[in-house]
């Protein structure tokens, strides 16, 4: 029987795609946030972000800096286009028979999610900068404060979800040794009633049975020449 919570379920000796167990991981759920604030940052400025005063040319909200407005806007639709692919990729991950395939994937979201964690917290200080500078007298009613705001706001908490995504890639990629770690699958946990029962044969291998009662199985003298013939090269890259 599979556990609760298994990223996915096997049949077989597939994977079949679970759209619950998936929308339902941490990793999942802090790209759905991620895209979320993403499209609140580059919506609020597209919508509020520009203001006319007397004339018909926009200007930024932000102290009049179309850079920082520019910034904002690319950022967001960078990320929001990202949080797209890697949940794409997410939901691909687990038919990925490849080690060296998923070794590859965790990589890149280590490098994008650390990537666009640092251009958040650059664009978190520019645009507060730039916003902090801005006189009252350059947005007549308030207009565009509020949206200016929320775009600060939420430069804040993009910053954090894309750190906990970074650290979450950088712990699967220096664990990526065990092959465990690059599948969403869990094994079985043992039968709660499994005991150990060693019965040791030829060359020090061993056989184990879960149950205390079963009889050895039939054994054979296994040949020291055959092991040696039939060990596997190891491949030359």
């Amino acid at each position: 029987m599979e556990p609760a919570g298994a990223y996915g379920a096997r049949k077989a000796g597939s994977i079949a795609f679970d759209p619950v167990a998936f929308f339902t991981h941490p990793r999942t759920v802090l790209r759905l946030m991620s895209w979320v604030f993403s499209v609140v940052v580059f919506s609020c400025i597209v919508n509020e972000g520009y203001i006319n005063i007397g004339s018909e040319r926009l200007l930024c909200v932000f102290n009049n800096n179309s850079d920082a407005c520019n910034y904002g806007i690319t950022i967001g639709v960078a990320c929001f286009l990202g949080s797209v692919c890697f949940l794409i990729l997410d939901a691909y991950f687990p038919s990925i028979s490849s080690i060296r395939d998923r070794r590859r994937a965790v990589l890149l979201d280590l490098l994008f999610s650390g990537l666009f964690c640092f251009l958040w917290f650059v664009g978190f200080c520019f645009l507060a900068n730039q916003w902090q500078a801005t006189s009252p007298d350059e947005l007549p009613l308030a207009q565009g404060s509020d949206a200016a705001r929320a775009t600060i706001a939420f430069c804040f908490f993009s910053i954090l979800t894309w750190a906990v995504l970074t650290l979450s890639a950088l712990r699967r990629f220096l664990t990526g040794s065990n092959t465990n770690l690059f599948t969403w699958q869990q094994l079985d946990p043992p039968p709660s009633n499994a005991r150990a029962t060693p019965y040791p044969i030829t060359n020090g291998a061993t056989i184990v049975t879960t149950s205390p009662y079963q009889a050895p199985p039939f054994t054979e003298t296994l040949d020291p020449q055959k092991l040696t013939q039939q060990r596997p090269m190891a491949p030359a890259f």
